[in-house]
């Protein structure tokens, strides 16, 4: 028997519509639902374990995963299995994480999984943006401690249009492209990529989505009602004592304060701070601190947080002795690796990347294969965060999320910057070596520099600035270059790429309820002046892009040929292009336009002298003569009945020069006239229709000897003399 089923039905206004359904399956999670639009169905299963972890923090996991079986399609690889998520499902975890896990308890620790899968793919329909909706309706079945629900929505604008949750389709037509989260009251956060919009343009994107998310909460809480609202389960609380932590507020804060207030640098600024917290925790016995060391530790780190926010606040200083809008000392350097296509180092106060740039032909793009899209990247950014960037011993296991995220960020920063017609892959990679505060943001400023410096001719060099704010009641401070230590301190914590003239990416997420779009403006344009001051150190070091390559990097020259004639380069069995490789030193890649049908020809070398080689080839083999020209050849081959001769301009293409074409008199012997390796001119007819052989004569480019006269066409010669008539007249007397 088919369990009863609930439904409500979000009107999105343009005649599509997202369906949220409960009842059917995964009836043993503790929330499960499935979000329909279109033919794009995802499935979103929650389960909290019903015990406290022994751990201070929640234990979450999001996951997100896409079936091949969903778009009618096997997984690649040799094992047809899904196996590791994809660098795409990885960013659609952390955009679903970041807005869930502010909204459980401080002090609710038990684990808890949050799993979506794409169940069925729509072309249509980007299951990513409703990924955030699955996984908080799901919450709202379940009897999770959860603050309220949420949602996330995809806008995009399409001539001063917002739209929500576009397709792919209109996603390329689009200037902006941002995932907004947020509860019906607060936003909460933003990513995306925009086409150098400015600040108020990113803030009206911003409320046009939040409008639509308010329509998706308000359906999650009548699902729930209809469903029947479960009661909130009940946990064990974190233990608190009042009169501990105010006696603890009082042993730590103004040592903080003056610490905070002395303006030191990391290092001897933390080791100050373990000193305070070490006393402290000293002041207690043996047996106090067996008993409330956990409470201890974690009253010191907020009267800590605390005394830092009011010297903020109160005297608009900084950890560091900085003013709130003023950027640490900034050096740059490009040019620095001997043997790469492009380098740089970019260094901002304790935070520095050191960032490569590798060229490549399309044989080197990044292939995507998820079953909801499938493509290639001919620009992409990989970034590194090794442990020892921040002064720590710790195993490394793979490319984190972080990384991830963090790369996808700076490339989403900078792509928008390579132009349309750049021949090369591009491929950056981003060393972190050391780090306080925002070494994505360090990744795109040497990323620009790095690509500059390898030739590659960007739009307009981008810069990149992580932002804080932090505000009490109706004071608030928006920080410029926050530090690694500000970084968890305030209320909102944004990062922002762009050119001169515009926002080209961002990352927000906002801590602080109801925070006002006046406040955010605010901040983005404070983040703009951060912006142009960082740009300008770019700009000094590497003004605009080289004019070409290194000398030790690969040249890249496209050509095209007509699609008839794409064997003839490759060969049989890709003899030719492979020969033609080792001869030359060049790298040759043959693409199919599916538009026009012809061939693309990447040809990628480091000497000129090679890829010219490779063009003249190229030449030669489409080489088509035109009827009515005159050509140089030169003679290969001597026949009894005429020369074989070769096109000077175009080698390999030969032609049969008859006998009866080399001279105006009878030519009894062709070495009577041309002999081999003589070169002479001759004139192009086209296909002889008689003999459908190519025709070319050299006697038509010479003066016609005195008293020469022609002989008379075939057909009107005296045939009786050759015999044949009589013959004839014989068969028929028979």
């Amino acid at each position: 028997m088919i369990p009863k089923v609930f439904k409500e039905v979000i009107d999105l206004g343009d005649g599509r519509e997202i369906t949220l359904e409960t009842g059917k399956l995964a009836k043993q999670a503790h929330g499960s639902v499935v979000v329909q639009s279109g033919k794009c169905m995802l499935l979103c299963t929650v389960v909290s374990n019903y015990h406290q972890a022994d751990v201070d923090f929640l234990p979450l996991t999001v996951d997100y995963r896409e079936k091949f079986a969903a778009a009618g399609r096997y997984p690649g690889g040799f094992f047809k299995r899904e196996a590791r998520p994809s660098d795409g499902e990885v960013l659609t975890m952390r955009l679903v994480d970041r807005v869930l896990r502010p909204l459980f308890p401080k002090d609710y620790h038990s684990e808890t999984q949050v799993m979506i899968q794409l169940m069925s793919h729509d072309d249509d329909v980007m299951p990513d943006a409703m990924a955030g909706l699955a996984a908080s309706a799901a919450i709202q079945l379940s009897d999770f401690p959860f603050e309220c629900a949420i949602s996330e929505v995809r806008v995009g604008r399409i001539n001063g249009e917002f739209i929500i949750n576009p397709s792919r389709a209109q996603l390329d037509e689009s200037d902006i492209d941002m995932v907004i989260g947020a509860s019906a009251d607060s936003v909460m956060m933003v990513e995306g990529e925009m086409d150098e919009i400015s600040e108020e343009e990113m803030t009206e994107a911003i409320k046009a989505a939040h409008e639509a998310i308010k329509v998706q909460c308000a359906a999650q809480v009548r699902l729930a009602e209809a469903f029947g609202k479960k009661e909130v389960r009940e946990y064990e609380p974190a233990v608190e004592d009042a009169d501990l932590e105010k006696k603890i507020h009082d042993m730590v804060y103004d040592k903080t304060y003056a610490v905070a207030k002395a303006g030191s640098a990391k290092h001897e600024r933390g080791q100050a701070f373990s000193d305070i917290k070490e006393e402290v925790f000293n002041s207690f016995s043996e047996e106090e601190q067996a008993e409330l060391g956990k409470l201890i530790h974690k009253y010191v780190a907020k009267a800590n947080k605390a005394a830092i926010r009011d010297l903020t606040l109160n005297e608009g200083l900084r950890l560091d002795g900085r003013k709130t809008i003023d950027i640490r000392p900034i050096w740059c350097e490009v040019d620095y690796l001997p043997s790469v296509h492009g380098s740089s180092i970019f260094t901002r106060g304790e935070t520095q990347a050191l960032a490569t740039v590798t060229l490549g032909t399309s044989r080197e793009a990044n292939q995507i294969d998820m079953p909801s899209f499938e493509g290639e990247e001919t620009f992409y950014l990989h970034y590194n965060f090794p442990p020892f960037s921040t002064g720590e011993a710790r195993p490394i296991r793979g490319t984190s999320r972080r990384e991830v995220g963090h790369g996808n960020l700076a490339q989403r920063a900078l792509k928008g910057m390579v132009p349309e017609d750049c021949p090369y892959t591009v491929r950056v990679v981003s060393e972190v070596l050391e780090s306080n505060g925002s070494s994505s943001m360090a990744t795109v400023c040497a990323g620009t520099m790095a690509m500059m410096d390898a030739g590659v001719q960007m739009k307009k060099p981008v810069s990149g600035i992580a932002m804080g704010l932090i505000s009490e009641g109706e004071k608030y401070a928006v920080l410029s270059d926050i530090l690694g230590d500000e970084d968890h301190l305030g209320d909102m914590d944004f990062k922002v790429t762009g050119t001169a003239d515009g926002i080209t990416a961002c990352q927000m997420d906002i801590k602080v309820k109801g925070l006002s779009y006046e406040i955010l403006v605010n901040a983005l344009k404070q983040a703009r002046d951060g912006r142009l001051h960082i740009l300008k150190h770019l700009t000094d070091t590497i003004e605009t892009p080289r004019d070409d390559v290194k000398e030790y990097a690969p040249k890249m020259v496209t050509t095209r040929i007509a699609n008839e004639y794409i064997g003839a380069l490759i060969g049989p069995g890709g003899k030719v292009i492979q020969e033609l490789q080792k001869e030359t030193g060049t790298t040759i890649v043959i693409n199919e336009d599916p538009e026009t049908e012809e061939g693309i020809v990447e040809i990628l070398g480091t000497g000129q002298e090679g890829i010219d080689a490779v063009l003249a080839k190229i030449d030669s083999i489409t080489f088509k003569p035109e009827v009515g020209s005159v050509y140089e050849v030169k003679v290969i081959k001597m026949l009894d009945f005429g020369a074989v001769v070769e096109y000077i301009e175009a080698p390999g293409n030969e032609v049969l020069l008859h006998v009866s074409e080399l001279a105006w008199e009878r030519t009894e012997n062709v070495s009577d006239v041309v002999n081999m390796g003589d070169v002479f001119d001759v004139k192009y007819f086209g296909v002889d229709k008689r003999t459908r052989k190519e025709k070319v004569s050299r006697k038509a480019i010479l003066p016609k000897p005195e008293g020469y006269v022609e002989r008379p066409p075939r057909n009107d010669r005296n045939r009786d003399n050759r015999g044949r008539d009589n013959r004839n007249k014989d068969r028929k007397r028979d």
